[in-house]
């Protein structure tokens, strides 16, 4: 596996955002849409909020392949809570950017961001992102019963969350 480089997002990765995005087992892992526009993404990316948003990309070769979003909570007595997304190009699925950019991610709320709680909800058959949330300490809180429409049917989401130790 070539180098796996993270650093902060920018609007001018709009566009892999959007490709990213339009990944068939992106869109069926995640709640995200199957057809976004590098245009919402910038507009996104550009609202982001340094005290409240800390998002990363994972670049191999110059490319941007997998995407992770650390969002703070803005109401007052929750702010030290932060909820996770994450999403890896479908070609690059399986080579370590996902591992990557959680640790990445991990270190910052736990060193420097004073996060104490992440939270995050995934599908239950994704059992790979399941496993590699549970080797950084995320467990498994409850069931949301039919949380999400995917694929034509109402799917339930397991909400996941990890305290810093």
């Amino acid at each position: 596996m070539d180098q796996i480089r993270i650093r902060m997002a920018r609007p001018s990765h709009a566009e892999a955002f959007a490709q990213i995005m339009t990944q068939p087992k992106v869109y069926y892992g995640t709640l995200q849409l199957s057809h976004t526009t590098p245009e919402s993404w910038q507009k996104r990316l550009e609202s982001n909020d340094p005290q409240h948003d800390y998002v990363l990309v994972a670049e191999v070769e110059g490319k941007v392949v997998g995407n992770l979003g650390l969002h703070r909570s803005r109401h007052p007595r929750t702010l030290h809570v932060a909820s996770l997304g994450m999403s890896v190009h479908d070609a690059h699925q399986g080579q370590g950017i996902g591992r990557a950019l959680m640790a990445a991610a991990i270190d910052a709320a736990d060193r420097w961001l004073n996060i104490l709680r992440i939270e995050l909800e995934v599908y239950p058959d994704n059992e790979r992102a399941i496993k590699l949330y549970e080797s950084f300490g995320f467990v498994v809180e409850g069931r949301k019963r039919m949380a999400a429409f995917r694929d034509g049917q109402y799917v339930d989401t397991l909400v996941m969350g990890r305290i810093r130790p």
